[in-house]
């Protein structure tokens, strides 16, 4: 079974509850200044954690959120029991904020059967469909195989490279005040601006409340960006926000995109002397 689009509906969900090869990932995150920990876990039945923060995340980098190596992504996600065959359908607890990041980490390391559910848990709550307080136990380890795709990935030395050129479309997701450096980073040590000939899109535009726009308001957001037919960079702070972009270009039919995985976290260090503009 294949869903039609990468973006699904808790309908389309619920429908396939009992098909074996689902696999249902609760991808939720702490917000800059906001967390869930000490709320009750309300979760969709059937759910295992897809943990971004420590297991998906190198723990020696000094960046937030790097992308593990496949090896070790390999190792954690056959802990989850994902085959090669698995339907991976990710949500957050927020609504959308970072089930599409974990949509870009499995495309990166080469993994297509996977899919975010639109409004997240927040939808699946509306609908008035049943709820667990507990994650599901982990049967078995999968045969999962990662397999990085360097197509989806951006580091600091591919922005150099193409930040100039004409057929590169860079989105910024930050606010208009951090992109303009008119407001402080959050994270210490950072200088204020955004990378030579970005372009603002702060997250929430492509967003109806818990939602995704649809696809014919994603595609009008884009056409008045001018970017239609280039290959485009996303960035944000640490990488997050910056997904939920990407996969909104990706739902308005643009293939050529990629992540900056270091994002303003690492662009913005003052020790690097990277070019900014403010």
């Amino acid at each position: 079974m294949y869903f039609p689009s990468p973006l699904i509906s808790a309908l389309e969900l619920k429908q396939e509850l009992n098909n074996p090869q689902l696999i249902i990932l609760d991808c939720t995150i702490d917000k800059v200044g906001q967390s869930l920990k000490d709320s009750p876990l309300t979760l969709i039945p059937n759910s295992l954690f897809f943990d971004i923060e420590n297991r998906f995340s190198d723990p020696n980098s000094k960046l937030p959120h790097t992308l593990v190596s496949e090896e070790i992504f390999t190792k954690e996600a056959q802990a989850l029991s994902i085959n090669q065959d698995s339907i991976l359908v990710l949500y957050d607890r927020w609504g959308i904020y970072s089930s599409p990041r974990a949509w870009w980490m499995f495309k990166v390391m080469g993994f297509n059967q996977v899919y975010v559910l639109n409004g997240g848990l927040p939808a699946w709550i509306e609908h008035q469909y049943a709820v667990s307080e507990h994650y599901a136990s982990i049967p078995i380890n999968g045969n999962f195989q990662a397999h990085f795709t360097y197509k989806w990935y951006a580091d600091k030395d591919y922005i150099l490279e193409r930040y100039k050129n004409n057929d590169t479309y860079i989105f910024d997701a930050r606010s208009n005040g951090r992109f303009n450096g008119a407001v402080a980073e959050p994270r210490k040590g950072l200088r204020g601006g955004h990378i030579p000939n970005s372009h603002n899109l702060p997250f929430e535009v492509v967003l109806n409340g818990n939602y995704y726009r649809t696809k014919e308001e994603l595609s009008t957001i884009f056409e008045a960006s001018n970017s239609s037919g280039t290959e485009q960079i996303f960035t944000c702070g640490s990488g997050i926000t910056a997904s939920i972009i990407a996969f909104s270009s990706y739902l308005a039919g643009h293939q050529n995109i990629r992540v900056y995985d270091g994002s303003w976290a690492e662009w913005g260090q003052e020790n690097l002397i990277l070019p900014i503009v403010s």
